[in-house]
């Protein structure tokens, strides 16, 4: 299935931009993603999109899944050219796009993200899935799994999660599938809260700290205002902010900004 793409895209910045953690490179430019209950093995064919494994069906919740339907063109030229680094910073990023995610996976995934490295992190998420996921197909003679829900994970014990490599987060991960779990309408309720709202509700699950309902936000709710900091764009801050960043010129689009300057500042360390 291609898509045509009349718009910035870039599957290979998409894929180590620190979003998402089980997109896989298959190499010559083909990336498995599994999201949502299904799986597409993902590449450029120029500028469109070519997505093996997509039905017809499922093309809407592709284009969701990339934000296909924005123009990130437009986010990048609203960027102040007197701002040489975040100039310098879209031009460097251009292809990356806001991924929206799952919102469950997310949240349980940047819990499991903290004080992990990205390899570390998506050896435990691909754990739990191959524990409590369902298996979708295979891959290369690999199988894939989908990311468990929140029923899934609902009734499994410390000693099945530890299993995961999940340390000191296993009990931050069964206290939120159980808040879920036990409040079915909750994650919609989410996604129709406004930003000052969401951040509160994701910051009262236990172990879910600043950076953790941020990210949570960002990826997983489409809230494209929202900033996380985390090393690499603190760094960036205190070395070319000094002063703080112009979050009200960059509003509601902060968040696309973040991640810009996460891919150049990154790439020149």
């Amino acid at each position: 299935m291609k898509i045509k793409v009349n718009d910035d895209l870039d599957i290979k910045k998409i894929a180590y931009s620190g979003q998402c953690f089980r997109w896989k490179d298959l190499g010559d430019g083909r990336f498995l993603i599994p999201a949502f209950g299904k799986y597409v093995i993902a590449s450029m064919d120029g500028s469109d999109l070519n997505l093996e494994n997509c039905e017809e069906e499922d093309v809407k919740l592709w284009r969701r899944y990339f934000d296909l339907d924005r123009s990130y063109t437009k986010i990048r030229n609203l960027i102040d050219k007197d701002d040489e680094f975040l100039y310098n910073a879209g031009i460097s990023g251009k292809g990356v796009r806001i991924l929206r995610q799952d919102p469950f996976e997310t949240l349980i995934s940047f819990i499991i993200s903290q004080r992990k490295s990205i390899p570390a992190i998506r050896t435990s998420v691909e754990k739990i899935c191959r524990a409590f996921g369902k298996k979708l197909g295979e891959v290369e003679g690999e199988d894939v799994y989908s990311f468990p829900t929140v029923m899934d994970l609902y009734n499994a014990n410390i000693e099945e999660l530890d299993k995961c490599s999940l340390g000191y987060r296993t009990p931050y991960i069964l206290k939120a599938v159980r808040t879920l779990g036990d409040n079915p309408e909750l994650l919609l309720k989410m996604e129709n809260m406004d930003d000052e709202k969401l951040k509160e509700t994701l910051l009262s699950f236990y172990g879910v700290g600043v950076k953790v309902a941020s990210c949570t936000m960002l990826f997983g709710f489409g809230r494209l205002d929202t900033f996380p900091i985390d090393v690499w764009i603190k760094r960036a801050l205190e070395t070319n902010y000094k002063n703080g960043f112009p979050f009200e010129k960059y509003r509601p689009y902060n968040g696309v900004m973040q991640q810009f300057i996460f891919e150049y500042f990154r790439i020149r360390q």
